[in-house]
């Protein structure tokens, strides 16, 4: 169930935005839709993008959105509800002002895990709200992300629509299926990712660590970056769990706070990027595990899963499940290995959430590391909602790489325009 609030922050829309956000000031805009807790906006950030829009129908997401990017005005309200031309106008931004429109519909009806995938699901529709603002902002170039799910839906229906109504408004679109761990981020996460331009194709940003996962979908073995052991020289190594959680304090369960100080020095140059330099973090608090999870996470040796665990202590549906099935339920992580995707829930039956050296569940904090969020980056809300959020992100550091791609592409784009005229002056 989508979760629905009224709008809940208005900001008052800078000074004609359109007319500064250019390269000499090096500044670059962006408005985010289905923007959750900020994932892209953070990540575009990095590179040196300011979003000036962000909408989603969580209110929670969109309080940590608004506490993260205080200067953007955000709203907590249906996308159907949502006029782009209001926005577009309170912006003050003429139509092709805007940089870069990114964003992406909730997933859960591209899933390929979902239990049911019909063409008539509403949350397979709202790429049509996404159309509505390339089609009123005319941004100069486009981020549409989703699940690799989306390219077989309906066999393919859903994604040729999708990109037949890009094509109907004037942009060349590439699309690639990334993994998350080519750009430094210790997690095994796939994501489509669609780029539009009104000039010429845009290329994906290249690995920049050496990382493999098994793609076990439509595309995988053509639209994701394919690395050999040749690349393994050339790349950097894949960030671990080791590398990314293993400085953060210690917890049993029960114990950490909303906010908590470091008690180590960073231990990797992931945690060293990672650390806020005001020397505290947030959202680390170990949870309690129930009694029958205590004692089934007992069993499960780093890499396991449930399969490590006797038969008699399994949920009644494992108990019937196959060895081959489930593979990731009930799993403990490994500090020499990737994380597992990041879900939506911290709970034992449905991912990998076991700590490789502690007896307890990822803490929120830990998730979030998972995910490349800076520890600054600081998540409200109840811990469900918290947790939820996090599952929800595109990785920060996925999405900065597209966002340097973007920046690249748009330099390129106002150096062209510059010596176009020079060369008929000439």
């Amino acid at each position: 169930m989508r979760k629905v609030g009224a709008q809940l922050r208005l900001i008052p829309a800078p000074a004609r935005p359109g007319r500064s956000n250019n390269l000499a000031d090096g500044t670059l805009s962006t408005v985010d839709l289905f923007c959750g807790a900020g994932g892209i906006t953070e990540g575009f950030r990095q590179a040196g993008f300011t979003c000036h829009y962000a909408n989603d129908c969580m209110v929670e997401a969109i309080e940590t959105f608004s506490h993260n990017h205080p200067t953007t005005w955000c709203e907590a309200r249906d996308i159907e509800e949502v006029d782009p031309v209001e926005v577009r106008e309170r912006l003050a931004f003429a139509k092709g002002d805007l940089d870069v429109l990114v964003g992406g519909p909730p997933c859960q009806g591209f899933s390929i895990n979902a239990p049911e995938r019909f063409l008539t699901d509403p949350r397979n529709k709202l790429f049509t709200d996404y159309v509505r603002f390339v089609e009123e902002f005319q941004p100069k170039t486009f981020l549409f992300e989703n699940v690799p799910g989306l390219l077989s839906l309906g066999d393919g229906k859903v994604f040729r629509q999708i990109m037949s109504e890009f094509r109907r408004l004037g942009y060349e679109v590439s699309h690639k299926i990334l993994f998350a761990a080519h750009y430094g981020v210790p997690q095994e996460r796939w994501r489509l990712i669609l780029l539009g331009s009104r000039d010429c194709p845009i290329d994906h940003p290249s690995p920049t660590h050496f990382a493999t996962g098994r793609a076990n979908f439509r595309g995988g073995s053509t639209l994701t970056f394919q690395l050999g052991e040749g690349d393994r020289q050339d790349l950097r190594p894949a960030v671990t769990v080791g590398d990314a959680i293993g400085d953060l304090p210690r917890l049993e369960m029960g114990e950490g706070a909303e906010v908590v100080g470091y008690t180590c020095e960073p231990h990797s140059d992931y945690a060293a990027q990672m650390r806020n330099p005001s020397g505290i973090t947030f959202n680390h608090f170990g949870a309690k595990l129930s009694k029958q999870n205590i004692d089934r996470m007992k069993f499960v040796k780093p890499g396991g899963s449930w399969r490590d665990i006797p038969h008699e202590l399994l949920p009644a549906g494992m108990q019937r499940a196959r060895k081959s099935d489930h593979t990731k339920r009930y799993g403990r992580l490994r500090n020499d290995g990737l994380a597992g995707t990041v879900m939506t829930k911290c709970d034992p039956h449905w991912g990998t959430v076991f700590l490789p050296d502690q007896e307890r569940s990822l803490t929120v904090r830990e998730a979030a590391r998972f995910q490349s969020f800076p520890d600054s980056y600081r998540f409200l809300g109840p811990r469900v909602s918290q947790y939820e959020q996090v599952g929800n992100a595109v990785p920060v550091l996925l999405a900065r790489a597209i966002a340097n791609q973007l920046r690249r592409h748009l330099e390129a784009r106002s150096a062209d325009s510059i010596e176009l005229p020079m060369a008929m002056n000439g």
